[in-house]
């Protein structure tokens, strides 16, 4: 396959180039004839595929309402579907599995990651599973460490959504996470003074499950850091990845260490964070933000990236790497987030007529076209 004519985002900036693909990888730039099918990019971006570390929207489509559910595997593919089409090449599911009963239970957890794994083939996105793994939930370490050493976990985070008064804003609202767990409020708060009572046991936990990420080699986030010295204590578990600082002193701790810092792409798209947290453009703008993630929304990734640049915090070049070089290296991933030869034939090709509206006219994946929406242009 020989991709012709487009914009190559290649080293370091945009050339008009070829991209030569064999055997699912990118086997060279900048040449032109050869044999095989071609793919008439004029007029297009060719980008690498998006990477996103954190994606949890296919929860919508597993209960799309409080207590609605729908079988996993429809879920999944739909969510795939979504992704592709939105040029995400690379796919960790958020997949939280919290001391909740119901949606973010054990039962549910088993069942999307083993749903994951049989699926996987078939995916259009190159499909990985993100634990969120809530610190409270102490008596899931064992089968999470078994989980670390069979790698079957792509990244692990540790989260601690555990309602209190000094907990960030999301985590407070008790009526809705009870809805979500199937329980009443007075269950709920019940089961929450439980595992309170256990806290002293958390940091334990936290560490004896690093050491298996450490020694599974499997990445490691650190969700919603309250402060530099919470980022410190995982930093110093070789946690490199803060996601979603709540405070500017924290990120600042994190970047100055190498660390990356995630925030959601859909606070760039909609100009501001839906709870009131800092502006993630403004984050990336003052370099305390190195990765953006789909968060709750799949579009945004790629939205995110053109409003960057039609914004003026970076140019077109360099906002692309937020959703794919970086968070690539932020989960180990060497093989793609670029284009050169080697790497994996992960592209998507992008029309910005209006940059307000970008669009995934095809997308790629281990050199395969997993989305087309202009057939014309392949011959």
């Amino acid at each position: 396959m020989r991709i012709q004519g487009g914009q190559v985002l290649a080293g370091g900036g945009f050339v008009e180039a070829d991209v030569e693909i064999e055997g699912g990888a990118i086997a060279s730039v900048g040449a032109s004839g050869g044999n095989g099918r071609s793919f008439d990019a004029r007029g297009l971006y060719v980008l690498p595929g998006i990477v996103d570390i954190h994606g949890d929207a296919f929860e919508r489509q597993l209960m799309p309402r409080p207590g609605v559910g729908f079988p996993i595997d429809i879920a999944l593919q739909d969510s795939d579907r979504q992704a592709v089409a939105n040029g995400i090449t690379t796919m960790f599911h958020g997949l939280t599995w919290s001391w909740e009963p119901g949606l973010r239970g054990a039962e549910n957890a088993r069942a999307v990651l083993g749903a994951i794994e049989t699926l996987r083939p078939s995916l259009g996105a190159d499909t990985h599973c993100h634990l969120r793994y809530e610190t409270f939930n102490l008596d899931a370490e064992s089968e999470v460490t078994d989980w670390l050493g069979a790698r079957r976990i792509g990244m692990l985070g540790f989260n601690d959504h555990m309602p209190s008064a000094d907990a960030p804003p999301r985590t407070r609202k008790i009526a809705e996470m009870a809805a979500r767990a199937g329980l009443t409020v007075e269950d709920f708060n019940a089961l929450v003074e439980r595992l309170r009572s256990r806290s002293d046991e958390v940091p334990g936990s936290i560490e004896r499950l690093a050491g298996a990420a450490n020694a599974g080699a499997v990445a490691m986030l650190s969700h919603d850091d309250m402060s530099p010295q919470q980022r410190q204590w995982f930093r110093a578990l070789n946690c490199r990845v803060a996601e979603f600082p709540i405070n500017v002193e924290t990120a600042e701790d994190a970047t100055k260490a190498g660390d990356h810092v995630v925030m959601g792409a859909p606070n760039v798209v909609r100009g501001g964070s839906h709870i009131g947290w800092v502006a993630a453009a403004d984050m990336i703008a003052r370099g305390l933000c190195t990765v953006l993630a789909s968060d709750y929304y799949y579009p945004a990734l790629l939205l995110a990236a053109f409003r960057l640049a039609q914004d003026n915090v970076l140019p077109l070049h360099q906002a692309w790497a937020y959703v794919s070089e970086h968070p690539a290296r932020a989960a180990g991933l060497s093989d793609r987030g670029t284009i050169e030869a080697g790497k994996r034939a992960d592209l998507v090709l992008v029309e910005a007529a209006d940059p307000q509206r970008p669009k995934a006219v095809a997308t790629m994946t281990n050199g395969r076209f997993v989305h087309l929406a202009d057939s014309g242009r392949l011959h």
